[in-house]
């Protein structure tokens, strides 16, 4: 049961952060399709940032010394650094939306389309292959937490302790700090409410002297940091730190997990476990022992592998359809806004 749980979390963390990156620009009046590129993007960063800093030597003089602290703190930074790229990136959608009022949904797209091609054409240059790897080492031995870290001792068998502080990431739960600190800004602070009525009724806040340009830029380059930062949580914990322009589609999943969350936190924060569990069943069914007693019960079944990789999306076809009518999208969203028009 630790193992099924920390593996959820593993798969519903990037979900959650980039599903709150579309509510961001959503909320604003901006559609974000570009979240899988951004993704992708972000990935390519956080990855290239751990490679150049190992190539240093940074990483290893922290290792040497046991400063398993520093090696947290360099994980940190390496989100920040995917989150400002990712910012940097999603401005190419807030200026084709909004200075040119594009289709957003045909920038998004566009952006979908341009990260993979950019990103691949990048680690041929640096790499001369077609993914982007750490210089050495894997990333559960450089930045996955284990009891011996915290002085815990390694005979100690409690479910909590391993569950939640054994063979975790860092990054599950700065997540899951940056998620709630997000959401009580947008919907208990003056910005929040300033945010979410330009992708209500734009006119009616600009009459109030909301500067709406200013407000949608702000969520869409707010969307594009969390976007950015969640391919770098992707790519460090479910594909050992590597980047090969592609995410396996969560940045879709992460859209459809807004739409069934109806663009509130507290919702996407239920259904990014759900899809994060059905994503854990269809990685790791082949380890996931359901009774405890060494037998794994979901390799006994006889049902095909591919049965187990198909569910996550089959799940997602079935809850849009179920639960996409009862949705309510932001009014103006994907709306251009025309300051003359009332």
């Amino acid at each position: 049961m630790s193992f099924l749980i920390r593996q959820t979390l593993i798969y519903a963390m990037p979900l959650m952060i980039v599903a709150l990156a579309g509510v961001f620009a959503e909320r604003s009046g901006i559609i974000n399709l570009a979240l899988e590129g951004i993704m992708i993007f972000g990935a390519f960063v956080g990855v290239l940032f751990v490679r150049i800093m190992q190539q240093a030597g940074v990483f290893d003089v922290a290792k040497e010394m046991s400063n398993y602290l520093a090696l947290q703190g360099f994980m940190c930074m390496t989100m920040l650094v995917a989150a400002l790229l990712g910012a940097v990136f999603s401005l190419l959608l807030a200026f084709a939306a909004i200075n040119l009022k594009a289709d957003q949904t045909i920038g998004g797209t566009a952006l979908n389309l341009l990260a993979p091609a950019l990103v691949l054409f990048l680690i041929r240059i640096i790499a001369n292959q077609n993914t982007l790897q750490m210089a050495s080492g894997d990333a559960a031995s450089w930045f996955m937490i284990k009891k011996a870290m915290l002085g815990i001792d390694s005979d100690t068998s409690n479910f909590f302790v391993d569950t939640f502080l054994n063979k975790v990431y860092l990054s599950t739960y700065i997540c899951i700090i940056v998620f709630i600190v997000l959401s009580i800004i947008l919907y208990k602070t003056r910005f929040g409410l300033r945010l979410r009525a330009c992708g209500e009724n734009p006119q009616a806040a600009d009459s109030l002297g909301i500067n709406v340009v200013r407000m949608r830029y702000t969520g869409v380059i707010i969307s594009g940091a969390l976007a950015g930062m969640g391919g770098f949580v992707y790519a460090l914990t479910t594909t050992n730190c590597s980047a090969n322009g592609d995410v396996a589609g969560f940045g879709f999943l992460a859209l459809a997990v807004m739409i069934f969350g109806n663009w509130k936190p507290l919702n996407i924060a239920g259904a990014s476990l759900l899809f994060g569990l059905f994503k854990c069943i269809a990685a790791s069914y082949s380890s996931i022992d359901i009774n405890g007693d060494g037998i794994y019960g979901l390799t006994t079944i006889g049902l095909n592998a591919n049965f187990y990789r198909l569910l996550p999306y089959v799940i997602t076809l079935l809850v849009l359809a179920f639960t996409s009518k009862n949705s309510r999208a932001p009014k103006a969203e994907g709306i251009p806004y025309d300051k003359g028009q009332r």
